[in-house]
């Protein structure tokens, strides 16, 4: 698979949505932070795109979470339904066709929800169901889209990775200390 911009724009999209709904200054500007991160256009929000948009990263989430492929196709279906209305080819500013999954005068809230809806159709079906995930570290909330070689990511960070190694060479020595093996 080839991660290049096209088909990864609204997957990063979605992901850092979800991340910024685990951390606790979801914000207006901090959003709009973000959408202006991935270049999206007019990012200005109201109060209630702000709620909007919460409620769609819940639903973002899902998607990154699913304990399989079944699951994930699932909960994409449902974010494909509400967000992707109006799929077209464009080839607008003289580029190469590619997918436009709403119309540019959408809304701001519409256009977020067709992006990330239809761009994770796309990831999904090139990366057979994979490369989403949600961190394995107990208490952490992000999710991560995995770009490995190997496809075997399980962590939104190596700092997680590592921290959770530590917790568990932590409770295995305070284990063998509770329970030495038996002298011979």
């Amino acid at each position: 698979m080839q991660f290049n911009h096209d088909n990864m724009t609204g997957v990063y999209l979605a992901a850092d949505i979800v991340n910024l709904r685990a951390r606790t200054d979801w914000s207006l500007d901090a959003l709009e932070a973000v959408l202006r991160h991935h270049d999206i256009r007019r990012p200005e929000l109201s109060p209630a795109a702000v709620i909007a948009l919460r409620r769609w990263a819940v639903r973002l989430r899902a998607v990154f979470a699913a304990p399989d492929v079944e699951t994930r196709c699932h909960a994409i279906n449902g974010l494909l339904v509400d967000g992707a209305a109006g799929v077209y080819l464009t080839t607008h500013n003289g580029l190469r066709p590619h997918l436009h999954f709403t119309p540019d005068e959408d809304d701001v809230v519409g256009r977020i929800m067709s992006v990330t809806s239809g761009s994770l159709a796309i990831f999904t079906v090139e990366a057979e169901g994979n490369r989403l995930g949600a961190c394995g570290r107990s208490g952490c909330l992000r999710v991560f889209v995995d770009t490995s070689r190997n496809g075997r990511r399980a962590y939104c960070s190596t700092r997680c990775s590592n921290a959770d190694a530590v917790d568990r060479h932590r409770r295995r020595a305070r284990h063998s200390t509770r329970h030495p093996a038996p002298a011979e």
